[in-house]
């Protein structure tokens, strides 16, 4: 369909609504349908054009491994918390910490091990550092904020093995395929790295709170020193289920797993690149890292059940949290099926071309650092980073295209934009989890990490605007 206007009316329906509602999925269900009807303008039609550019998406074959991969990596988090591993890693760091200084040692360099998905990384520190908020001489609020710039914003830089992994090249190949781009969507992700300037940023001011900043808080407010006196009360086994009281205490159920997934994908990855000829380092960037990450993890969750059937756990509760881990993800998964079908219909509108047609009056040095800011607002409103990553990415590589933009440069911005909603909205899953666990309240814990998020994100937007003058 040649561009025109009626094309981006999916995007005016997505983002108001999103944003409204504060809900990603009714927004994308509604502009995909809306969209759907522009296609087959008839009463029937519209929802039949919809189903089939959802079923055209969840056939194809790298969008069945994404999935796979995402039910089975939260299956595999499912039951190692059923099994007591992450309860049994807290116990035993939480009884080997006696300072500060290790407690923040801690809270890095068990990021090598934690750094799958924030919600696991906020299990396994964040009641670990509760349990010793005497120690730490640090508020509540700066712990939480610590913490946290050790979870989203490192996993979103880390390439193998994470939840976010799969859905970041998703979106990245959706784009670039309704572009009929040829570029490669891991290698194009790879690239992007680097330019994921709020991340990179975020996480150097954590590491400045951390070892360097002395603050007026080092004390415990009153209110901390009131919790502490009902510490019997306000035990940390309490503030997650993964951590509850009645679980096993199996450090090793977390240990295990957790190394073999990570050093099998790296295994497979170097693998399928040296079966195709490459060697070391050029297997790996020539892999296909996707299909090595899935065969990863299946057999490592084969490996898992057989450990934890050894160990005297009952088949049928292991499958039940296997099944009840990965159901967790299942908004995630419907979610992203509607993002494929939401990039397919604007596509057929001539989203592309309508955007390389009208977008020529903004100056180039400007775009890349406009669609920062612009990512970072819905992703606030929104709290959610996959859905700005899903929602924007195709407008940014529309954008890149028309401009003549490094792509790597403005993936990485969008990547960059959710980071921020992800990380400083008070309606983001990292914030209210944060909160619940460390006992906060949501609204005054968004707002003390909302300053040092806005300093991120005027730096970022700095570097956007210079790195785009030399690009």
């Amino acid at each position: 369909m040649d561009s025109n206007w009626m094309s981006i009316i999916p995007f005016l329906v997505v983002m108001p609504i999103a944003i409204f509602t504060r809900q990603v999925l009714p927004g994308l269900i509604l502009g995909l349908l809306v969209g759907s009807y522009i296609v087959s303008p008839s009463v029937i039609g519209g929802m039949q054009t919809m189903l089939g550019y959802v079923v055209e998406a969840l056939i194809d074959e790298n969008n069945i491994k994404i999935i796979v991969f995402l039910y089975a990596f939260s299956g595999l988090i499912g039951m190692i918390k059923f099994c007591g591993g992450i309860k049994g890693f807290v116990e035993t760091a939480s009884e080997k910490i006696t300072s500060k200084k290790e407690a923040l040692f801690l809270t890095y360099i068990s990021t090598i091990g934690t750094f799958s998905a924030p919600t696991f990384r906020f299990v396994t520190i964040a009641p670990i550092m509760k349990a010793l908020l005497k120690k730490v001489k640090m508020s509540t609020k700066e712990l939480g904020f610590v913490i946290e710039t050790t979870s989203t914003p490192i996993i979103v830089l880390i390439p193998v093995a994470t939840a976010f992994v799969g859905y970041m090249v998703s979106v990245v190949q959706i784009s670039v395929k309704n572009q009929a781009g040829t570029g490669d969507p891991y290698d194009l992700f790879l690239q992007s790295i680097p330019f994921n300037f709020f991340a990179i940023v975020i996480i150097l001011l954590g590491i400045y709170l951390s070892f360097f900043h002395h603050s007026s808080s080092d004390a415990p407010t009153q209110i901390e020193d009131n919790k502490e006196k009902e510490e019997d009360e306000d035990d940390w086994h309490d503030c997650h289920p993964a951590v509850a009281r009645e679980l096993p205490t199996k450090p090793w159920n977390l240990i295990l797993p957790v190394a073999v997934v990570i050093s099998l994908t790296l295994f497979l990855t170097w693998w399928d690149g040296n079966v195709q000829g490459y060697a070391f380092p050029q297997a790996f960037i020539e892999a296909d890292v996707l299909e090595a990450m899935v065969i990863a993890l299946l057999i490592t969750t084969l490996l898992t059940v057989v450990f934890f059937l050894f160990q005297k756990f009952k088949l049928k509760d292991i499958i039940n949290s296997f099944v009840v881990g990965g159901n967790e993800l299942m908004s995630v998964i419907v979610l992203l099926s509607v993002v494929w079908g939401l990039s397919s219909v604007t596509e057929e509108l001539g989203f592309s071309d309508f955007v390389t047609e009208h977008s020529g009056w903004i100056p180039e040095m400007f775009i890349t650092p406009l669609m920062f800011v612009f990512g970072a607002a819905v992703s606030y409103f929104i709290g959610s980073a996959w859905g700005t990553w899903g929602i924007l990415m195709p407008l940014g590589v529309s954008l890149s295209t028309a401009a003549d933009i490094s792509l790597p440069l403005i993936i990485g911005a969008v990547f960059a934009s959710g980071s921020f909603g992800a990380f400083a909205s008070p309606l983001s899953d990292d914030t209210n989890t944060i909160a619940r666990i460390l006992n906060l309240t949501v609204v005054d814990y968004a707002h003390y990490k909302l300053k040092p998020a806005l300093i991120a994100a005027c730096i970022a937007t700095v570097l956007y605007a210079g790195t785009s003058f030399f690009f």
